[in-house]
């Protein structure tokens, strides 16, 4: 998904800025990000506590809700 993504922002970069193609490349590039938001979000979810734990943090300041 995120070769996709950086194929057609190269892409866009070698079009006409307003035509029509530039603006499907754009809406590709928004539908590839809304696509990958959610894996990325569980993945920095299941990291956070193994990187606050490796952090030697208080667990009074590293337990935020």
């Amino acid at each position: 998904m995120l070769e996709l993504s950086v194929d057609a922002r190269i892409r866009r970069r070698g079009t006409v800025k307003d035509s029509p193609e530039f603006h499907n490349l754009t809406g590709a590039i928004a539908a590839y990000g809304t696509a990958v938001a959610p894996p990325t979000a569980l993945q920095q979810r299941e990291e956070f506590p193994r990187l606050t734990s490796q952090l030697d943090v208080p667990v009074s300041v590293g337990a935020v809700s």
